[in-house]
């Protein structure tokens, strides 16, 4: 394969932040502005999300802070060391690039997230690309994301591996035809085994490192 697609949040990252993050620390900061017990601010907060998974809004922190009349910005910065870094993933990246393959980070994460979390773990410079959902004004989910992406990252879908810990994603991605799809098997290391139904998982990078590196040649 000659292009190596890669999600953020869950995928390279460990999404116990995201978790905590909208599950815990938002629901208790909204509860305290709108006099709401954590549980009832929780319940509102989570019929709120269901309606809007999968667009464009959900992934927004403009979008939240403007619904919750909260600061969602610098909420995620009280909260942001515990974004954390899956195992293996920087030398993942590091041989990618020793092997010649093209990388690109692709993500539904709106900018203001994506630059936390950059900054917090300094992924950055491992990719030939970075690819915000944002820009492109689709989310992964949407069919018509594929051909928006290859306007400004070409790819051969044939030739093509995508990892992505979203099981919408990766079926969007199936039907453009990327050739080569992963899941993850445990997006947030502190919640049980995701069942990624039927696409294979990665227990971790080391499932999909370069032959010889496993080998311990390179």
């Amino acid at each position: 394969m000659n292009s190596v697609l890669l999600d953020m949040d869950g995928t390279l990252l460990d999404l116990h932040f995201d978790t905590h993050f909208w599950l815990h620390h938002v629901p208790t900061h909204y509860g305290e502005k709108n006099k709401l017990s954590f549980d009832d601010a929780k319940s509102e907060l989570l019929g709120r999300y269901e309606r809007m998974m999968g667009t464009m809004e959900w992934y927004s922190v403009d979008y939240w802070a403007g619904e919750l009349s909260l600061d969602i910005a610098a909420l995620k910065e009280e909260v942001a060391h515990l974004i954390d870094i899956h195992p293996r993933v920087p030398e993942f990246l590091s041989r990618l690039r020793q092997a010649g393959k093209r990388t690109a980070l692709v993500t539904n994460a709106h900018h203001k997230s994506l630059g936390l979390k950059m900054r917090r773990t300094g992924l950055e410079s491992y990719f030939d690309a970075v690819i915000c959902a944002h820009d492109i004004g689709r989310p992964k989910e949407d069919p018509e994301f594929w051909d928006c992406l290859q306007q400004v990252e070409p790819f051969d879908r044939e030739r093509t591996l995508l990892v992505d810990d979203s099981l919408p994603v990766l079926r969007s991605a199936r039907g453009y035809g990327i050739a080569y799809l992963r899941a993850i098997r445990k997006p947030d290391t502190r919640q049980p085994e995701k069942d990624t139904e039927e696409f294979e998982a990665l227990e971790s990078f080391e499932d999909i490192m370069p032959e010889e590196i496993v080998r311990g040649e390179a």
